[in-house]
This record gives C-alpha cells, sequence and structure tokens, in this order.
C-alpha cells in the first residue's frame, strides 16, 4: 500500500508550488492528497531531498504534521493507560505493555518522522528526545514514558520556523536519502544540552572533572554522534551542521544550485 499524506488545505503558495513543479499530477493530489511518489518525483525534478524543499518556497507543506486518519479499533492485549506529552500535547492512551515507543508515535500517534531502521538499537534512525535526552525509541516501551515529554522531529519547528539544527542540516547538506536524518537531527539537539551541561564522552580528556559546558571538537561531535548511522555517507556535513549550531565557528556551505544561487 502507497503511504498517503493528505493535505485539503493546501495554501495558494503551496498550491502555486506545485501547480509550477508538477502540473500533471494536481488532479490527483486535490482529490486524493499527496503520496509517496509525489514526493519522489518533486525530488527528482528539483535535483533536491525532502529538507531542502524548504528552500522552494513550501517549507509549510513540509513542515505540517501528517493529519491522524480514524482507525479501527484493535485488540490489545496486556492493555494499560499511559499519558505523556509528546511536541507539547498531552496524549493519554491504551497501548500494549510490551509496545515501544517509536510503534507509538508512529501507529498510534500518526508521527512517521522517525524511523524504524534496524529495531534493534543499533542505527539510531528511530531517535527522539525524552525529558531533554535523547532515546532509542525501538528499545524505549511506551509504559516507561508515563508523565514524561517527548519531542519528535515533527515537534522541532515552531510553526514554519525550522529549528536551528534543521536549517543548518539543510545549509550544509548533511543528508541525501533523508531516512536516517530525522534522527540524526533530534541526537544533534540533545547533544547540544549535553554539551552545555559539560557531560563527558568516550574522547573527553578527563571525565573526572565536570565542566561547566564543553567544547565540541570535531572528534568529540564524531563520538557523540557514532550511534546515528548514516549509509549514505553524510558525516562531514553532519559535523559541520552542528559545529556552526554549536557555535564555536561559522562554516561556509559547500554547495550551491544549478544556477549559482545559494
Amino acid at each position: 500500500m502507497e503511504e498517503r499524506s493528505t493535505f485539503p488545505d493546501l495554501s495558494e503558495a503551496e498550491r502555486k508550488a506545485l501547480e509550477e513543479l508538477m502540473p500533471d499530477e494536481m488532479g490527483e493530489i486535490i482529490s486524493s492528497g499527496i503520496k509517496r511518489r509525489h514526493f519522489l518525483k518533486l525530488f527528482a525534478v528539483t535535483g533536491t531531498s525532502l529538507l531542502a524543499a524548504n528552500l522552494l518556497g513550501i517549507e509549510q507543506l513540509m513542515a505540517r504534521s501528517v493529519p491522524i486518519e480514524e482507525q479501527p479499533p484493535v485488540l490489545i492485549e496486556n492493555g494499560i493507560n499511559v499519558s505523556f506529552q509528546v511536541n507539547g500535547s498531552t496524549q493519554k492512551l491504551t497501548v500494549d505493555s510490551r509496545m515501544t515507543l517509536l510503534d507509538t508515535l508512529r501507529e498510534r500517534l500518526g508521527l512517521t518522522g522517525s524511523k524504524k531502521g534496524c529495531d534493534h538499537g543499533q542505527c539510531g534512525a528511530c531517535t527522539v528526545i525524552v525529558d531533554d535526552k535523547r532515546v532509542l525509541s525501538c528499545l524505549t516501551l511506551a509504559a516507561t514514558c508515563e508523565d514524561k515529554k517527548v519531542t519528535t522531529i515533527e515537534g522541532l519547528a515552531i510553526g514554519n520556523e525550522l529549528h536551528p539544527m534543521q536549517a543548518s542540516f539543510i545549509k550544509h547538506d548533511g543528508f541525501q536519502c533523508g531516512y536516517c536524518t530525522p534522527g540524526q537531527i533530534c541526537s544533534a539537539v540533545a547533544l547540544m544540552g549535553e554539551a552545555k551541561n559539560g557531560d563527558a564522552s568516550y574522547v573527553t580528556a578527563n571525565v573526572r572533572k565536570k565542566e561547566k559546558s564543553v567544547k565540541l571538537s570535531n572528534e568529540e561531535i564524531r563520538e557523540r554522534m557514532s550511534g546515528n548511522i548514516c549509509r549514505c555517507g553524510a558525516y562531514p556535513n553532519i559535523v559541520n551542521a552542528i559545529r556552526e549550531v554549536h557555535g564555536d565557528q561559522a562554516v561556509a556551505q559547500v554547495w550551491q544550485f544549478a544556477d549559482g544561487t545559494i
């Protein structure tokens, strides 16, 4: 079955942008919503990827959460009630006691930004932020999140304004296929908090000495992000994106559009 996200309330700017890029598809988009193949065709036409579509003037469309469609009732075994905040909204659910946070976010709340890659906690594609700490949602039971605050990739932007880390990943082309990018960005955002709090890593010179904050070198960033795998190999650009947000120095953008603009 084809993944589909319906946006019946396209703004005039979004409609115009899509009409210019995919005029032959507009009838189907309006009637049945934007499907996965429409996104793929959009990327092929523009020569860019999902996050970079922000630069084409349709950031409202890409940043908007997918509406949650009504799901048929399912039989829940070992059901327990759990209440926690997701991207600022309180969610009260009855879930199987064995259900992971990742499956709860994707299947029960319709937040599909967090990806299921290995389902063994090895790739980092499922990374979300729980109480300001990054966690692997595929290894976290939803039941353990009672009264906690969960932030996913969908909750980082404020309206149409991207989080600085999202904007930096775009600037430095810190992605290719984009599958791991939500986990990479959530991990990088939480990493900023770790550095601010002075949390040590494996490469910290003196772990016995608690620093007020940690200056993130390239080596520190690589070590702290080592749990997030990018099979496309965008690691140097990811490091540059994090360095810029960390604020130690501005990093030059290394790519430009075909017409020479930046």
